[in-house]
């Protein structure tokens, strides 16, 4: 596999290529200080298999170096780093077509962890970049679940400990069946609207529900309120 790491932090650079180089040693590895070596590195060899980029090194001009790479390189799987998740930066990351979104904050090997998912295919995003968690597949609100995931789910579960959510989805799944808004879901339980959003869309991928209502009602036909405030 090849990997093309952007950073102009030299420190954080060297530290992520000792880790993967460590933990992966089949990858092959590339490195560019700026967004601009980037270009000149895709221009001669443009087999990529995944690219990583820093949202603020020099020449990317935020989002735009992305857009960039996935007009003028689109077989090459891209994802971003940045020190700080935002909303906006995620969700317009996504719809440019990242493949994932990689916060500076993560360990090691929980970076080495999403690279092997976004090489697989799956796309890998923050969860929750104040407690650490992540989650590995986006699904946009009104989109469907692969049919076959989906089709996993149409079981009726004894218990929530089938279905699999997390800690905290169990939590979120309390006040969203309760029909609670994100900005409420997130007063209450402390956290980033942001974050609220993206454990509703995992809520709705492992119920199979195409939007958060949708999940909302399924949750109440499975009752599993009961379950969830457990």
């Amino acid at each position: 596999m090849k990997i093309l790491i952007a950073d102009d932090h030299t420190l954080f650079r060297d530290a992520l290529i000792h880790y993967i180089e460590r933990s992966a040693p089949d990858f092959e590895i590339q490195i560019a200080k700026d967004f601009y070596q980037v270009q000149e590195i895709l221009e001669e060899d443009s087999t990529q298999d995944l690219i990583l980029l820093d949202l603020r090194m020099p020449g990317m001009k935020g989002l735009e170096g992305l857009r960039y790479i996935r007009e003028n390189f689109p077989q090459c799987a891209t994802a971003l780093m940045s020190g700080v998740a935002e909303e906006e930066d995620v969700k317009q990351a996504l719809d440019y077509g990242a493949i994932g979104y990689f916060p500076k904050t993560m360990s090691g090997k929980g970076f080495v962890s999403g690279i092997n998912k976004v090489l697989a295919g799956e796309r890998f995003i923050p969860v929750d970049p104040v407690n650490g968690g992540y989650a590995p597949s986006y699904y946009g609100a009104q989109e469907r679940p692969p049919e076959d995931e989906a089709d996993k789910r149409d079981g009726i579960y004894s218990t929530i400990d089938e279905i699999g959510f997390t800690p905290r989805e169990n939590q979120v799944l309390t006040h969203l069946i309760k029909g609670e808004s994100n900005k409420e879901i997130a007063r209450a339980l402390d956290l980033q609207v942001v974050t609220v959003k993206l454990h509703v869309r995992g809520i709705c991928r492992k119920l199979g529900a195409k939007n958060r209502t949708h999940a909302a009602m399924k949750a109440k036909d499975l009752e599993l309120l009961k379950y969830a405030e457990k």
